[in-house]
């Protein structure tokens, strides 16, 4: 863990791609984390059509959105890829639901 270094420090590619590699492995193992959690979204929903809620994905994208501007980081870019993570989140979650 000492031999990641912060993006701006980086001098050589190799450290690029071991602070990349880094935070990979981070964010699979968020996604681990969100994915749980349509897990429980499928258990806890009374019934299959709850799956799907426009309104909640439209607040979800927003929420990144605005997180990603106050971070400095590109919101479009943010906005296409929560698009697609919510929707595989749903998809997720319906196999969930058809499973239980």
């Amino acid at each position: 863990m000492d031999d990641i270094l912060p993006g701006p420090d980086c001098k050589t590619m190799a450290e690029v791609r071991t602070g990349v590699d880094h935070v990979d492995r981070a964010l699979i193992a968020l996604l681990a984390r969100r994915f749980a959690y349509m897990d429980a979204a499928a258990r806890i929903k009374p019934e299959r059509g709850a799956v799907r809620d426009e309104a909640r994905k439209a607040q979800v994208i927003a929420n990144a959105c605005a997180e990603a501007r106050a971070a400095g980081v590109p919101e479009d870019a943010v906005a296409e890829l929560w698009e697609r993570l919510v929707e595989a989140s749903i998809a997720y979650e319906l196999a969930a639901f058809d499973r239980r």
